[in-house]
């Protein structure tokens, strides 16, 4: 049962279903299944009491509930606690060389998420062509986008914005996996060809071109751009939520006093 590297901030939609934040959560996936950080913290507990029981204690969880969710990761995972009945020492648990080896992937991924704090962000010109609420419409050379209006005073029509999203809050599709309008949260997607693929030991980041002047980056795990089959000249579709993404005025700091007046 292979298990596909993933985050809760951005994994490549599509393939797995995942859809980025801009918290970029370690995350691995198998199937419908997710290995988090309270997964990890649960596998640990176990090696470390020698029990499902006194690991739950040890977490504050109750015994079921920790059975429950450790029978559910391996349904999707394969056996991960060997479990010892009776015998001189009176029985336990400790982990199989699958929970270690799923470990040390978690390890790993977390390890090299955690020197993306500044992850990468992309910036787009564009115009303000109407507002949703909190959210503003905005023109780009890529196509309309919306985002989060932000700022003092925030943008309003026919403002000139910029608009900024963090790599890590980008998820990528093939084109012909993509999801409809309605089976998702990310509202803002954009066709494009990968420009450059930059891979690491556990994430890759991409350089999209989806027709503005500058690229749109993403940053995926491994496995998730091993299942796109992603390279350089991939056409992929790119998608992330109105709410991870931000407009602020352009000329914001030179006139913001005149239009409070």
């Amino acid at each position: 049962m292979g298990s596909n590297g993933a985050t809760g901030s951005n994994g490549a939609a599509g393939p797995n279903g995942d859809e980025g934040t801009a918290g970029f959560e370690a995350s691995l996936t198998a199937g419908e299944a997710t290995f988090d950080g309270r997964d990890a913290a649960l596998l640990r507990a176990i090696a470390a009491a020698g029990s499902v029981s006194g690991a739950a204690s040890d977490l504050g969880r109750s015994r079921a509930r920790a059975l429950s969710r450790l029978e559910a990761l391996e349904s999707a995972f394969g056996d991960l606690v060997d479990r010892r009945r009776g015998g001189a020492d009176g029985g336990g648990s400790s982990l199989t060389g699958n929970a270690e080896s799923l470990l040390a992937r978690f390890e790993r991924l977390t390890a090299a998420l955690a020197g993306t704090a500044g992850a990468a962000e992309s910036v787009f010109d564009g115009t303000v062509t109407g507002r949703e609420g909190e959210l503003a419409v905005v023109d780009t050379d890529a196509g309309p986008l919306r985002a989060l209006a932000v700022g003092d005073p925030e943008p309003a029509d026919g403002d000139a914005v910029q608009v900024s999203v963090r790599a890590d809050a980008v998820t990528l599709h093939e084109p012909s996996g993509t999801p409809s309008p309605d089976a998702t949260s990310a509202r803002n997607r954009f066709p494009g060809v990968a420009a450059a693929v930059e891979r690491g030991d556990a994430v890759v980041e991409v350089r999209i071109d989806v027709g503005a002047g500058e690229p749109l980056s993403a940053l995926i795990t491994v496995d998730s751009a091993d299942r796109l089959g992603l390279r350089e000249g991939s056409e992929v579709v790119a998608s992330f939520k109105a709410t991870a993404t931000r407009a602020t005025r352009t000329n914001a700091d030179d006139d913001g006093d005149d239009r409070k007046e």
